[in-house]
């Protein structure tokens, strides 16, 4: 009986090999071909690798409505291209520079103040530079730069190119009014832009400079887009900046032009834009200038 039982014996011993064999050799092969050993095409890196090695992503990798920063903008709405920023940056640095030769007819006059100033810019940027949008401008407005690939017809911001409200972004925010045409300083900071620092060596042409008042009811805080070497009258400078006195019901204020080592000398100390004033809040940089998406 024992002879008899001895090759049953046998062969479940070989087949229990057999299967444990299997099961050691499968996910091995699957592992090869995945990253691309057996077969005839190169392996493409997933997304979340990409991320984990903190390569960007190319456009076509990017899912609709995506905010893979986590910053609240869409990743639709960003420059995530090096020559988007720097056509961006000439745009809108030339653009606010320009009111203060001359104001556009363009900038409605209601919203003229230090924050309208940035908002017309920006806007103004990402319009379609052509011959209608010069005319409309007025004169002296130079080509000097090509236009970004997003304008104010993308989606899914439109026109309503301001975050008003804290969070990730949401294919729902837009319709709940957590964007908005609109943006007063303290959203733009809060919202809009990151901190740089408050060190003006950091600063780049196109970011933001912020002062906070807390004694001012209405209008606590400021701000200065920064310019660096304007194209009018530099003066040989780099610490150019420009802004919006702001407006008054008796005072529709005006747009200045000027240096931030003059700025360094006003009589009022806590307009001052050194790191040992603690109205200064320093340099922020434009969230849309966000390079987490490639070409």
């Amino acid at each position: 009986m024992a002879r008899m039982l001895a090759p049953r014996k046998m062969s479940r011993r070989r087949l229990v090999l057999l299967l444990a064999s299997l099961l050691l050799v499968v996910p091995v092969v699957f592992s090869l071909t995945r990253f691309g050993f057996l077969s005839s095409t190169p392996a493409t890196p997933l997304k979340s690798e990409r991320k984990a090695e903190n390569k960007p992503l190319t456009r076509s990798e990017v899912p609709p409505d995506a905010d893979l920063d986590h910053d609240g903008i869409p990743d639709a709405a960003e420059l995530r291209s090096f020559n988007d920023r720097e056509n961006f940056r000439h745009w809108f640095t030339w653009i606010a520079e320009m009111q203060f030769y001359k104001l556009s007819s363009e900038w409605n006059a209601e919203q003229r103040d230090c924050a309208g100033l940035v908002r017309f810019a920006w806007r103004e940027s990402l319009r379609k530079h052509d011959r209608a949008w010069y005319q409309r401008m007025g004169e002296n407005y130079d080509p000097v730069a090509a236009d970004v690939s997003i304008d104010l017809t993308s989606e899914p911001l439109h026109e309503k190119l301001f975050r008003t409200m804290p969070g990730n972004y949401s294919p729902r925010d837009v319709g709940e009014g957590k964007f908005s045409e609109f943006a007063d300083a303290q959203t733009l900071k809060m919202f809009n832009a990151t901190f740089v620092g408050r060190d003006r060596q950091q600063a780049q042409p196109g970011d933001l400079l912020f002062f906070h008042q807390p004694w001012v009811q209405k209008f606590p805080y400021h701000v200065m887009i920064f310019l660096g070497e304007p194209r009018l009258a530099n003066e040989n400078a780099h610490d150019w900046v420009v802004y919006h006195t702001g407006s008054s019901p008796q005072d529709a204020g005006e747009v200045k032009k000027v240096r931030l080592s003059v700025l360094d000398q006003h009589p009022n100390k806590r307009w001052r834009p050194l790191p040992s004033n603690p109205n200064f809040l320093g340099f922020f940089r434009l969230k849309i200038f966000n390079q987490q998406v490639t070409e």
